[in-house]
């Protein structure tokens, strides 16, 4: 019996044709396959401008500085998020303060952000959990009248949608991961999108340690300009290996999303008949990509979380733990009060991610489905 990893890459020969031709062309760094991918990404999106970057993380950072935050300002983001989307408040020096989420799509709600704005909020950080997409709309209606810059973190969203319009197409800047576990990869690599040519052209300039001229255009002359350094920049340039990978990967993207979601579908209705579980689902006004399809554990399954988590393991099935809460972690201990994100917590200790792949077959799907109708009751 072969591991059900709980996820893997979809990659074939037309990435490696493209990083194949790359190879040959002798320019392997920032170059026209960024630029190429940058505008399609945008095209795909519905941006007006995309600037790609080392990884999310790293565009996180950008889009931080780009707005304008700093060392005197609140931003405020979900504990139930990966850490880097709380780490990048803390590289510009700004001080990140933790929202709850909805328990159902585990997102930021207007009222969760609504409950913890302050005279110092500058910005608040939106994420599109697993892919559900956040409901942007209602954020921003109460950011944007107080002067809120409202950044969504799409790392996980690139094929869903919120009313009928791509996640992040209705956000004044977002930014987004291909890291492998990702649907759409680069091996490593993020992109920032934004609706502001004047954030577009900076975040350029930064990526590259703030250069007057880019690498690529001084490589395009035989005679190079002399280059000048007017602010302290970044290396956070995206390659045109990666690139090449990610023109390919976002071909694939329709098709990658329609058989997640057909996955998705074959364990809801089994999920759905089951008591004391429940899985994620589509929000009343949006898709999404089922880029982590999570269940929730209810002590009326008759086990916790985790020991569903290990007789997964026995049965030689790779599940993970639900989404983490990162006011736990070391660095933000006491950064929250104690008791004011119960849902965050709850959802934390009591949701695992299941196995769900491109190339998943019936007979591993089935595998997953045999373990779970063996532990939640008939409903």
């Amino acid at each position: 019996m072969s591991r059900v990893n709980v996820m893997v890459p979809y990659l074939g020969e037309e990435e490696v044709a493209a990083v194949t031709e790359v190879l040959r062309s002798g320019w392997v760094a920032q170059g026209p396959r960024v630029a190429a991918f940058e505008t399609a990404f945008a095209a795909a999106m519905q941006a007006e401008h995309a600037v790609a970057t080392s990884s999310c993380t790293t565009a996180l950072h950008l889009a931080l500085e780009v707005v304008g935050i700093g060392p005197d300002d609140e931003v405020v983001v979900p504990s139930f998020s990966f850490i880097a989307t709380t780490n990048a408040v803390r590289y510009i020096g700004a001080t990140p303060v933790f929202a709850d989420v909805d328990v159902t799509t585990g997102n930021l709600t207007a009222e969760t952000v609504a409950a913890v704005c302050s005279e110092r909020t500058r910005a608040v950080i939106v994420v599109d959990q697993g892919g559900v997409p956040v409901d942007l709309d209602a954020i921003r209606a109460i950011c944007d009248p107080r002067g809120i810059t409202v950044i969504e973190d799409a790392a996980c969203g690139a094929g869903s949608t919120y009313r009928g319009r791509p996640v992040g197409a209705g956000a004044e800047i977002a930014a987004w991961s291909f890291h492998p576990r990702k649907i759409l990869t680069t091996g490593e690599g993020g992109m920032i999108t934004t609706s502001r040519p004047e954030w577009a052209a900076r975040a350029r300039k930064l990526r590259e340690h703030a250069m007057s001229v880019s690498a690529a255009d001084r490589h395009g002359q035989v005679l190079a300009p002399a280059e000048t350094y007017d602010e302290v920049g970044y290396n956070f340039r995206m390659t045109d290996l990666q690139a090449a990978v990610g023109i390919v990967q976002l071909g694939r993207l329709p098709e990658i999303v329609a058989r997640r979601r057909a996955l998705a579908a074959g364990y809801a209705k089994v999920v759905d008949e089951l008591t004391g579980l429940r899985c994620v689902a589509d929000p009343a006004y949006g898709t999404s990509n089922f880029q982590s399809f999570w269940l929730e554990v209810s002590p009326e399954s008759g086990l916790t979380r985790d020991e569903l988590l290990v007789r997964l393991a026995d049965a030689d099935i790779s599940a993970r733990r639900g989404i983490m809460s990162t006011h736990r972690q070391p660095p933000y201990v006491g950064v929250a009060a104690p008791g004011t994100l119960p849902v965050t917590e709850h959802l934390t200790d009591s949701t695992l991610i299941l196995p769900l792949f491109h190339q998943m077959d019936d007979s591993e799907q089935g595998r997953v489905l045999e373990v779970l109708s063996g532990t939640g009751a008939a409903g």
